[in-house]
């Protein structure tokens, strides 16, 4: 075998090229055409692919580094002929080349396993739960001390659990306007983050116990495949290989993170932001989607002033309008500014605060804040894995190409989550991980349901499921739409919050449930009825007819379906047509 370079291709008129990520390390076994580094240019970044496969012997740049063509980014030593991953037969069309992988013999491991769960998020232990319970001896690996990712850990749970206690705090002071008068809260930020960690540590303690029940084996460390059956697993310093018959991909996502913020303790993400080390005065939330408006949702109700920016001309963009202004509503008359259709473009870091700059338009504009929250978004952890060296594809994004099945290109590699594909939620991802369990057990299963529903858990809250109007415009897609205001229903009325709608979509042609969404308090309880709905093919008979508690939120959603059917009394509507 021969050692060769690995250089910068041409890049044009560019010189100097920052390297803003190295994917790869010494020693680890490349692809032909596997990303190596990514670079930056004022225009764009890329992706510099190897142009030999074999061993990584040296990288020769690291992040931060500046290059030019020609320069040699890396040295491998190179292996035979390569030969084409092994690609099942797929209902999706690739996102990315499938890589080649050496047809020299495996690295070697210290012991096998019969299945291997990359990552142990609720997508991740869901897999491997499901895959212990059908009889497979499984070994579950994850860089987290403990079980449950992101979404346990720093993510769903802690945010839902700190949403709590601030519309506790609104709540009370809602009602001074209806006789009932508290004292100002006295918020201690040690203590409320002490129970927040309590309630985190109950459910990840919890999945501890199960998964000592199944007897799955639980591998602390970071994962990195080397070959497409073995995988080094990093932990404190130390390595150990595995080798797997089968392997699941639960790898989830990060915070996507601004190149032009600076690296200051005043700048927040949606991890450091649960912290809640102190009140962070004058916040301004970066990015108004879910994310950014729930943490901006308990830092209000706790003391802050919060601004919000957002590059796009609505909150929560995808989301459908209507649905969307009850709560910009309420957020306009409690937050300092709401600024849509607005860039960042420049954040200065000075000791009385950061300075940042914004550009709407031809308008430009500076202010200072205390604290930055960054929430643009996610990015999936596809390109950190080292999966071109077990030949399974990633494309230019992060992410990996998976069937009905969960199948990579790799027959006995699986992918479930954050890393197959948005929507990047929760319980998308523990669906999948069953799917992908069952089939690596032998099981005939796919997934195929036909929504994901989707929740921001604002104040108030919005959720929808299936089709929306905003989706079906842009796509030419037929549909008819019936809605219930909540001022006509007596529960939210008697919680004094009366700003809420709920609405259904049909398909004009079978009158079948196809979508819906809700705006209001508990609304992510009330999208599970639209969402099985639309599963069970459901139309507004169907639900009117289905005797719903009174007086509850719930039954906002039999009303309007009953105002879609024609039968709906509890408001008057002309009829939608003849015969109704």
């Amino acid at each position: 075998m021969s050692v060769q370079d690995i250089a910068c291709p041409d890049l044009g008129d560019f010189k100097d090229v920052l390297v803003i990520e190295v994917l790869v390390r010494a020693g680890d076994e490349i692809a032909l055409d596997a990303p190596i580094v990514t670079l930056e240019t004022d225009k764009a970044t890329m992706d510099v692919p190897a142009t030999v496969a074999g061993r990584l012997v040296e990288v020769l740049v690291t992040k931060g580094s500046k290059v030019s063509q020609g320069d040699v980014l890396a040295r491998v030593e190179a292996a035979a002929p390569a030969v084409s991953a092994v690609a099942p037969k797929s209902t999706t069309a690739p996102k990315a080349p499938a890589p080649v992988v050496s047809a020299g013999p495996e690295p070697a491991a210290d012991r096998e396993v019969q299945l291997l769960v990359l990552g142990a998020g609720p997508g991740g232990y869901t897999a491997a739960f499901r895959a212990a319970d059908l009889g497979l001896k499984v070994v579950l690996v994850d860089r987290w001390p403990t079980l449950g990712g992101v979404c346990l850990n720093v993510g769903c749970i802690p945010s839902k659990a700190l949403l709590h206690a601030a519309k506790v705090i609104d709540d009370a002071q809602a009602m001074s306007a209806h006789g009932v008068v508290f004292a100002a809260p006295q918020v201690d930020f040690a203590q409320l983050r002490a129970w927040k960690n309590q309630v985190v540590g109950k459910l990840t303690g919890g999945l501890t116990g199960l998964a000592k029940q199944r007897k799955v084996e639980v591998v602390r460390g970071v994962g990195r495949f080397l070959s497409p059956h073995v995988i080094e697993i990093t932990h404190q310093g130390q390595q150990q290989r595995l080798r797997f018959e089968q392997c699941i991909i639960a790898a989830g996502s990060e915070a996507i993170k601004l190149p032009f913020v600076p690296s200051d303790p005043r700048v927040l993400d949606s991890t450091s932001a649960l912290e809640l080390a102190e009140n962070p005065g004058r916040l301004l939330v970066i990015g108004g989607g879910i994310i950014g408006l729930e943490m901006a949702t308990v830092y209000e109700a706790l003391g802050a002033e919060i601004s919000v920016v957002e590059l796009t001309p609505q909150l929560i963009p995808g989301c459908d309008l209507d649905l969307v202004r009850p709560l910009e509503k309420r957020l306009r008359a409690r937050y300092q500014q709401i600024m849509l259709g607005t860039k960042v473009t420049a954040v200065v870091a000075q000791p009385d605060g950061l300075q940042v700059s914004f550009a709407a338009g031809d308008n430009t504009s500076t202010q200072s804040f205390d604290h930055l929250l960054v929430a643009v978004g996610r990015v999936p952890n596809g390109r950190m894995l080292g999966a071109e060296a077990a030949g399974v594809a990633v494309d230019e994004r992060g992410y990996l190409t998976v069937d009905k099945q969960q199948r990579t290109n790799v027959a006995h590699i699986y992918a479930i989550g954050d890393v197959v594909g948005q929507p990047m939620l929760a319980h998308k991802a523990s669906h999948e991980g069953k799917v992908a369990a069952e089939v690596a057990a032998g099981q005939k299963s796919y997934f195929d349901a036909r929504v994901i529903p989707a929740v921001a858990y604002t104040d108030p809250e919005i959720a929808w499921a299936g089709v929306t109007e905003t989706g079906a415009k842009a796509q030419g897609v037929a549909f008819e739409k019936a809605a219930f205001p909540w001022a006509a229903s007596g529960r939210s009325l008697s919680l004094g919050r009366d700003e809420g709608l709920t609405k259904l979509l049909f398909d004009p042609a079978t009158q079948r449930v196809i979508g819906g969404g809700v705006v209001g308090p508990n609304a992510g309880e009330l999208i599970a009825e639209v969402a099985l709905a639309i599963e069970m093919g459901a139309d507004a008979h169907d639900i009117g007819l289905t005797v719903h508690p009174h007086p509850t939120l719930s039954e906002t959603v039999a009303m309007a379906a009953e105002a879609f059917a024609g039968t709906l009394t509890d408001l008057y509507l002309p009829k939608r047509r003849a015969g109704h």
